[in-house]
């Protein structure tokens, strides 16, 4: 292809913000009541977007894999800390275990797929590593989110029954197993959805962004496919790390359930 992307201008802008009337008429229509909500969401998203379309320009220059790093430690622990802010209930520590989760499990299928199957040269070149992190966080970020929340929900109100199976004399995995199995499936899902329909009902939007900066369809589709398997790679292995850390908080080394660590946000 040949073609060149247009470039949008801030007048542009200005009319695509004008769509957001569509919502917040919705909502004075309705008596929703997020007229509010919705004017600060679009602004603030705008900001955050421009800032880090100029960020991103000054990452793109960069030649020093420290800084890189940094940066992408930085997205990391952003992703961390955005993913526990979501969920309903907390215990000490639940900070470290999602980013540790969320780093272990990015670093390792970031660098497996930079490395080894789009085997970018150098690998720190960050016009490929700061966009395929930034992807894969984001989605594992949601996957850790939905797991850990349910797997809290799940002892809290399976409670009696867990109890009931410890007294009973199973193990703390054993009695958490299908707590931990319903956690990941919950995590997953979003992942599993997204996949089942890609290409027929959306279209990704690394794959459309390609296309509309002129590559060709073939190519940006074949990108995009690596990029939904990282993803799915990445979502069960951060999914899987929080909820076992969660698991080995809330269960002790004596087999006993410790929801007396759990603490719900008012």
């Amino acid at each position: 292809m040949d073609k060149t992307y247009l470039v949008i201008g801030d007048v542009q802008l200005v009319l695509a913000a004008s769509l957001l009337l569509i919502n917040i008429i919705i909502s004075v229509v309705l008596q929703l009541g997020l007229g509010k909500q919705l004017w600060m969401a679009g602004i603030r998203s705008v900001v955050q977007l421009l800032l880090i379309g100029y960020v991103l320009e000054w990452v793109f220059t960069l030649e020093q894999p420290p800084l890189i790093l940094l940066v992408g430690l930085i997205m990391t622990i952003m992703a961390g800390v955005s993913s526990v802010q979501r969920t309903r209930r907390r215990f000490d520590g639940i900070y470290f275990n999602s980013i540790l989760s969320i780093l272990a499990s990015t670093a390792l299928i970031t660098g497996i797929t930079i490395t080894g199957i789009i085997q970018v040269n150098p690998w720190y070149d960050p016009q490929y590593l700061i966009p395929l992190l930034g992807m894969v966080l984001g989605n594992a970020l949601t996957g850790i989110t939905l797991a850990i929340d349910r797997f809290m929900d799940d002892l809290t109100t399976g409670r009696d029954r867990i109890e009931a199976m410890l007294t009973l004399g199973a193990t703390r995995w054993e009695a958490a197993h299908d707590s931990i199995r319903m956690a990941l499936r919950t995590g997953m899902i979003p992942t599993i959805n997204s996949m089942m329909v890609m290409g027929i009902v959306s279209l990704p939007g690394m794959m459309t962004g390609q296309i509309l900066a002129g590559a060709r369809p073939t190519d940006a589709v074949r990108y995009q496919i690596i990029i939904l398997f990282a993803i799915a790679a990445a979502t069960a292995l951060a999914s899987i790390g929080g909820i076992l850390l969660a698991f080995l908080r809330l269960f002790s080394t004596t087999h006993q359930l410790r929801l007396d660590r759990l603490r719900r946000l008012p």
